[in-house]
């Protein structure tokens, strides 16, 4: 899949590739309304990825459904909306607007990686409670439901628990790890908003081990592994670690055609392996 944040809103990727190739297109995060962002600078690359504050500008889910909902479909593409908002109410609110559309959507993707306004900023996904409040007020939509988790917390198991027994279908593993870069010349922070989220082949071995400790300990719960997936073994490895799918995220940036080459990069791995369902490659990990 394309992952949230890296696809745009809507049919961006469709001029690089066919889009019904990709699992799903999972848009960048809308809020019930309009949102402009943080501050520029907003993207600063790192070693291995990049750091970004860009702060989910986005032209909120009725804006969304007017201007871009259309092309999507148009171009094939299985829908997966990704919503947040600072508080359980503004998550329903944006999940009610979807629900007129929900015969489009192929699910929900709930980013409770933000600040909790009502718990002191508190991210709602290093709560257990908080995230099986949100999961519950989505459902509002009566559309799957996905609870998009942050890795910036030592023990992601109970949190995935939560989301489960709020009525998420599946858990996408994970989000940015929070990161500071500093331009040591000026001794400034080289983002606008300060700190940001860092992406990329350097969370991928973090991103890696969540998949699994939620895939073992959650072996019902169905899990998307996300984090630094740049080639065709790399979606491997999250599938042998316990993911039942992938997102391709920030390799988008360096090669907008990323989701298709990986997805044919994992046909010819299974081709020369022998191996005839990509599905048996789930939690084939041996330990």
């Amino acid at each position: 899949m394309c992952a949230s944040g890296t696809a745009g809103h809507g049919a961006e990727l469709a001029a690089y590739f066919d889009l019904r190739r990709a699992g799903a297109v999972v848009v960048k995060s809308l809020l019930h309304e309009p949102w402009l962002g943080n501050p520029a600078p907003r993207v600063v690359a790192t070693d291995a990825g990049m750091i970004n504050s860009v702060g989910l500008q986005g032209p909120g889910v009725q804006g969304w459904i007017e201007d871009d909902l259309a092309p999507l479909t148009a171009a094939g593409a299985r829908i997966v909306v990704s919503i947040w908002g600072r508080s359980v109410d503004e998550y329903a609110r944006a999940a009610a607007l979807l629900a007129p559309v929900a015969d489009q959507l192929t699910a929900i993707e709930v980013n409770v990686s933000c600040p909790n306004v009502e718990d002191r900023d508190r991210m709602f996904a290093h709560s257990p409670s908080a995230t099986r409040e949100v999961i519950e007020a989505a459902a509002v939509a009566e559309v799957p439901l996905w609870a998009k988790l942050s890795p910036n917390i030592m023990d992601l198991v109970p949190i995935a628990a939560a989301a489960r027994d709020g009525g998420a279908e599946a858990v996408t593993i994970a989000n940015t790890m929070i990161g500071l870069s500093i331009d040591v010349e000026t001794r400034r922070p080289r983002l606008g908003k300060g700190r940001g989220g860092l992406s990329g082949p350097a969370i991928r071995p973090i991103a890696v081990r969540a998949v699994n400790d939620v895939a073992t300990a959650l072996p019902e719960l169905a899990v998307i592994g996300c984090g630094g997936i740049t080639t065709g073994e790399h979606a491997i490895e999250f599938m042998m670690a316990g993911a039942c799918a992938v997102q391709v995220g920030t390799a988008t940036f360096a090669d907008p055609r990323a989701v298709s080459r990986i997805r044919d990069e994992v046909e010819s791995w299974c081709s020369a392996h022998g191996v005839t369902h990509v599905r048996s490659l789930t939690g084939a990990l041996q330990m």
